[in-house]
């Protein structure tokens, strides 16, 4: 009773054929994918400009940096 048998499986197929027929779950499919391609796009832009960023800052270590300011909390 813990796992589902071949019947059942094939029970879940017709049903999902039934409710939306045969064209729409490649349709789907095609759908998913457009998505999935766009999602590693945006990943992807994202890591370049995080490395143009990286790129642009200035380390000079040879320059000195003065101490922080100290507040005082009331």
């Amino acid at each position: 009773m813990g796992s589902f048998s071949l019947w059942h499986w094939l029970i879940v197929l017709a049903v999902v054929l039934l409710l939306f027929g045969r064209g729409k779950i490649p349709e789907l499919m095609g759908d998913v994918a457009k998505g999935i391609k766009s999602f590693k796009k945006g990943m992807a832009d994202q890591d370049e400009d995080e490395v143009e960023t990286a790129k642009t800052i200035d380390n000079n270590p040879d320059t000195p940096v003065s101490p922080a300011k100290k507040t005082s909390k009331s």
